[in-house]
């Protein structure tokens, strides 16, 4: 079993640096035994966890090898099909691990119902589809399930099929995430009690209401605000996106989870396309511009998705969890943008050619 000693090394911990030492990548994991192991001088540098995109949508391997190459060594990706594709990319190994939402759930109009190739099975017509709906995307491989809000009215999933939708996906002990980018399908998709929030109006900042009603019930937020900037910033709209930042802000506050998720695509029709990798940078600097600080920052793309995602094995530099790390030279709590400083990554103890 091939062991390699990191010497000299600072780790972020969750919340600052430890004092320098020594890391041991033993095989897939982090391990402790240094007996046998290559060294590697890392004297003055920075190791991270892997960091988690807690948005992405992949299209194919290349898109696993972009999160790779800049130390994102695992993807939440939030809508690939047909099963088939799905099913092709679990059989990928050496790069970015990932979980996905398969095909989402999606109205009968609206935007996403005229994305081309969209999914004929995505689109439920009503609340007594539900159950089979749910059934079906966790048969054909979904780790969560995925739902398209549009603003009441605009051709999304009504309000008793939303509430179906939660009932079933809670019956199977799984996750509901919804795409809730209008004020009005954020306040349905707290109001249904889903898991995850992903996205952020632009324009108007939420309700302190809605806000709060989020910390007490435990959702969590991911609000994309590199995906909400390109879309202020193709309809010339940047003023709308400083709302978006407000927003993040009152959520941070008052005490509700935020994950790093950029909304990474290339899909045809989509009005703005972050790069798989390279964005999530971006994602962490927006955060800590939103309020956040520099630790809180790298929290929401390490520590936290792990946690509320239920990946139980990564997130954290320490003996026993997967060997995905990423090494920088710079500090981090110092300056955000130290995350572009890649060294080296590695993913389930691979070690990848970063970009």
């Amino acid at each position: 079993m091939t062991r390699t000693a990191l010497t000299g090394v600072r780790v972020f911990d969750g919340h600052g640096l430890s004092e320098p030492g020594t890391v041991v990548i033993d095989g897939a994991v982090i391990g402790t035994d240094v007996s046998g192991a290559r060294t590697v001088d890392a004297s003055g540098a920075v190791l991270l966890p892997g960091l988690i995109d807690a948005h992405v949508h992949l299209h194919g391997p290349d898109d696993l090898r972009g999160l790779a190459a800049h130390g994102v060594t695992t993807g939440l990706d939030m809508a690939t099909w047909p099963p088939d594709l799905l099913a092709s990319l679990r059989e990928v190994s050496g790069l970015s691990d990932f979980r996905s939402a398969g095909t989402p759930v999606i109205g009968p109009g609206g935007p996403h119902a005229r994305i081309p190739g969209m999914a004929e099975d995505a689109v439920i017509h009503g609340p007594e589809q539900a159950a089979d709906f749910v059934a079906a995307r966790i048969a054909q491989g979904s780790d969560y399930i995925k739902v398209v809000l549009e603003e009441p009215g605009q051709g999304g999933p009504d309000r008793p099929s939303l509430d179906a939708l939660v009932a079933a996906v809670h019956e199977h002990g799984r996750l509901i995430v919804a795409h809730a980018a209008w004020p009005g399908a954020y306040r349905w998709a707290v109001e249904a009690g889903v898991d995850v929030v992903t996205h952020i109006p632009l324009g108007q900042p939420l309700d302190a209401e809605i806000v709060e009603r989020m910390a007490s019930a435990g959702q969590i937020a991911v609000p994309t605000l590199t995906m909400m900037e390109g879309i202020a910033s193709g309809l010339g709209m940047a003023d709308a996106f400083t709302a978006s930042l407000a927003s993040v802000a009152a959520l941070h506050r008052a005490g509700v989870p935020v994950l790093a998720g950029t909304d990474a695509n290339h899909q045809q029709g989509v009005p703005f396309q972050p790069a798989h990798g390279a964005s999530l940078h971006h994602e962490l600097e927006l955060l800590v511009r939103a309020g956040l600080s520099e630790a809180d920052a790298l929290r929401a793309a390490t520590v936290l998705p792990a946690r509320h995602f239920q990946l139980t094995d990564r997130g954290a530099v320490e003996s026993g969890l997967r060997a995905d790390l990423l090494l920088i030279d710079g500090d981090p709590l110092a300056d955000i943008s130290a995350t572009r400083k890649i060294v080296r990554v590695w993913c389930g103890g691979v070690e990848q050619t970063p970009a």
